[in-house]
């Protein structure tokens, strides 16, 4: 596959003709024209508390300068990211200041404090369309908005009914969708199996996303690549982008991306932590090492230069 295979926008029939211009908009920016995306994800306030922006990881300490949560709007207008992602009231706190990213605002959240050994996981809605509209009635450059569903929680219906409402809601308003879909609960003996993973991914289709982020699998043998490729065809048009995980070497990291996007067909990743637990220069130089693949084809190698500041990545 090359980046080229997936530019084709095929606008969904729940946008309205006059939000199509919008609509399209909102993608070629995000997408910087090859249908590809590099979503920076700030979600993690909520999702992780506090874990992920101060300590220590296995890649050693997480910078200081990520106690600070506008170390994320630092790293998304000075990198190259299609949007950044998080919740409404730090985006509306902070976002003035940061007018000209692209946000996607998360319209549910949950902490990691109550486990599926407590309980299955069940995420609410924070905000309606209308809410999130309205930070774009205030001049921020909103494009879309972001929902989590976990597949075998006791409390799936809910949550993809709530998927599939945001989405047609969304879509009146000329705004991007992104379902993150996480296979989740007590009747889950196994979130990274690829079969599953690729039955979230066609599930995220069925709600009408425009993409759908989902976990890299595991197996046991053979090619995770490989294996890979049966959730990118399972989710058709809905883009496939994957989660970025915890913090890794970057080469690793980087071969990761680039073996997703070339070989399993991926349209791109959410990226958090592997950026923003960095120093904020070399914070931005990962956005456009990330974006170097992910918009620009560029090879591992190339993408390491990026990194390292011996080569510069812009659109």
């Amino acid at each position: 596959m090359t980046i080229s295979d997936t530019t084709r926008l095929a606008v969904p029939a729940d946008v309205p003709a006059n939000m199509r211009g919008v609509y399209e908009a909102n993608f070629n920016l995000v997408t910087k024209g090859t249908g590809n995306l590099a979503l920076f994800a700030g979600d993690q306030k909520v999702e992780h508390l506090n874990d992920d922006f101060y300590g220590k990881t296995s890649q050693g300490p997480i910078a200081e300068d990520d106690a600070d949560p506008e170390h994320l709007f630092r790293i998304a207008q000075q990198g190259v990211v299609g949007a950044f992602a998080s919740q409404l009231g730090l985006i509306a706190r902070y976002g003035p200041d940061y007018s000209d990213v692209p946000y996607l605002v998360k319209v549910n959240s949950k902490t990691h404090l109550i486990g599926t050994s407590i309980g299955d996981p069940r995420s609410r809605d924070w905000v309606t369309v209308d809410q999130v509209v309205s930070l774009r009635d205030a001049g921020l450059n909103i494009v879309g908005v972001g929902y989590t569903v976990y597949p075998g929680s006791q409390y799936e219906a809910e949550q993809m009914a709530g998927a599939a409402q945001l989405c047609y809601e969304a879509h009146r308003q000329g705004l991007l969708t992104v379902l993150w879909v996480y296979p989740r609960g007590k009747a889950v003996p196994d979130e990274r199996n690829p079969h599953l993973i690729a039955g979230c991914a066609g599930l995220a289709a069925t709600l009408g996303a425009d993409f759908c982020k989902v976990n890299y699998p595991k197996v046991s043998e053979g090619s995770v690549a490989e294996a890979f490729r049966e959730a990118a065809k399972a989710a058709g048009r809905t883009r496939l982008i994957t989660a970025g995980g915890e913090g890794t070497g970057v080469e690793s990291f980087l071969q990761t991306l680039h073996d997703q996007i070339f070989i399993s067909g991926a349209a791109g990743s959410a990226t958090g932590r592997n950026i923003h637990q960095k120093p904020l220069a070399e914070a931005v130089r990962m956005t456009k090492a990330i974006s170097s693949i992910t918009y620009g084809g560029s090879s591992v190698q190339d993408a390491l230069a990026v990194y390292e500041g011996t080569r510069d990545f812009t659109i």
